[in-house]
């Protein structure tokens, strides 16, 4: 299968260990998809002209992501600060709210879209910013999307009808809470709905047929990543022709080998500053 991530790119920069490694979650989908059985995978994004871009961009090229439509923007990448709680969990603590991406906004051209139509799945997601995008993305090919947990209604209402696949982060919600989700969703004409829940694991409705997968167990390094792991091996075994049961399995052992290194997909950098 060919997956192309198209949308936001980050840094994230561990505090405790002085070190960035490269993410997002359009960006971590391809690259975690190209490594875990995926024939190609492209990224589409806006990345500044600094040393965090240039480590994006040398990440991206020493895993065999095709960068050749990523633009490069004066100012500064994307950049997310992250620390460790008192029980020893990687937290978000601050960002610079997407640098250069922030002040620019993504437009596809009519090239990128010729370029986008050689793959079998573009994903994206709620902070790449591109719902003006998706009712063309859609009439080329199938479209996943993340909204993590900070989706509202008018969000699920304006990105619903153009995509197959629905991604959301919800650990806190209730049995009754789910299905409200699962009904608004399959109601707007999204098929595939996969709600990762933590140590919960995945509850994913497909057309109102419900599935779950536990968690795999993991020698717990670094949970950053992890759900956009699952992302990318649920989408990549689905396109290889896996059933749901076989790709939700191997999307949750993926998820767990993510979770025994430092960053979504390592290739950490000391910073010098």
């Amino acid at each position: 299968m060919k997956i192309i991530g198209i949308g936001d790119n980050v840094v994230d920069i561990y505090q405790d260990r002085n070190e960035m490694f490269p993410g997002g979650n359009a960006l971590n989908v391809a690259v975690l998809a190209k490594q875990n059985g995926a024939e190609s995978a492209a990224f589409i994004g806006i990345v500044g002209t600094d040393v965090e871009g240039d480590h994006i961009l040398d990440s991206l090229n020493k895993n065999l992501i095709e960068t050749s439509h990523v633009r490069r923007a004066v100012g500064e990448s994307g950049k997310a600060y992250v620390d460790l709680n008192v029980e020893g969990d990687r937290i978000f603590i601050k960002s610079n709210k997407g640098g250069v991406q922030a002040k620019l906004k993504l437009n596809l051209s009519v090239d990128d879209y010729e370029y986008i139509k050689a793959f079998d799945v573009v994903h994206t997601s709620i902070y790449s910013h591109l719902e003006e995008e998706l009712p063309l993305l859609k009439q080329h090919l199938p479209v996943s999307y993340d909204f993590s947990n900070h989706f509202t209604t008018e969000l699920l209402e304006k990105v619903c009808p153009h995509i197959q696949f629905a991604f959301i982060s919800g650990s806190d919600f209730t049995e009754v809470e789910l299905e409200e989700i699962f009904l608004k969703i399959h109601g707007l004409g999204t098929p595939f709905i996969i709600i990762t829940r933590g140590s919960k694991g995945v509850i994913m409705s497909h057309h109102n047929k419900r599935y779950k997968q536990g968690i795999e167990e993991a020698n717990v390094i670094d949970t950053l990543g992890a759900g956009d792991s699952f992302i990318a091996g649920f989408l990549t075994n689905h396109f290889n022709g896996f059933t749901i049961e076989e790709s939700l399995k191997a999307a949750a052992q993926i998820a767990a080998r993510t979770c025994e290194v430092n960053g979504a997909f390592g290739y950490g950098r000391q910073l010098t500053f």
